[in-house]
């Protein structure tokens, strides 16, 4: 039978949530370097690629090999931005999660598909190992009404609560920081930032803990 959530069907202009962790639920972040690896993965495959940019870095006579280099390899990268809308994420030691809007059908399998083989990549190389970082492949839960949206970013908004400063899109959502990469107003429209009843953190005040939620969203 397969697991929970990887068998998936999906519609142009859906809201999915996606999450995975690592196999027999090993870490697959280990320090700060390994998070920040992970979203400058996400930063780039969300943001636009400057190709002239790259392509006069490729073609100038004073650009090093390793700037060259790195060039080309963005020029190849594949890159979603306007096929895949991140609204929100959290990264766990052993799991991430992930709330997105895709385009078209068949946009997450792409996205997700190398998110995963790359950061795999890096961190096997980095850690001198061989085999499958990630348990399976990922699950993706469709986010069928408006509540489930708002809930699904609270509860990953909420996933690391008390386990330190782990990188999640909540400062988005309080005002503390701008990320081009990072839409939080398909949420954020719903609250009214100077109400005292109706906004964001009074939202996620509303809730002290994940056993709380229901559970519509997940159960890794």
């Amino acid at each position: 039978m397969a697991a929970k959530n990887s068998i998936k069907a999906y519609i142009p202009d859906g809201y999915y949530h996606l999450y995975n962790r690592g196999v027999a639920k090993n870490d697959i972040y280990h320090d700060e370097v390994d998070y920040a690896v992970f979203l400058s993965y996400l930063k780039a495959y969300l943001l636009p690629k400057d190709e002239e940019k790259l392509l006069a870095i490729v073609a100038s006579p004073q650009a090093s090999y390793k700037e060259k280099y790195q060039a080309t390899k963005l020029l190849n990268l594949k890159n979603f931005c306007g096929e895949i809308t991140l609204l929100a994420y959290a990264l766990m030691p052993n799991h991430f999660h992930l709330l997105i809007k895709q385009k078209s059908a068949s946009t997450i399998d792409n996205f997700m598909n190398a998110l995963g083989t790359r950061y795999a990549g890096f961190f096997n190389r980095k850690y001198h190992r061989v085999g499958p970082l990630f348990q399976g492949v990922y699950k993706a839960v469709p986010i069928q009404t408006e509540e489930q949206l708002l809930h699904v970013s609270r509860y990953i908004h909420l996933n690391p609560k008390g386990q330190g400063n782990l990188p999640t899109s909540l400062p988005e959502y309080l005002g503390q920081r701008d990320t081009a990469w990072v839409n939080s107003s398909d949420i954020l429209h719903h609250f009214n930032k100077k109400s005292q009843n109706n906004s964001y953190i009074d939202f996620m005040k509303a809730v002290p803990d994940l056993t709380t939620i229901p559970q519509l969203l997940i159960d890794l």
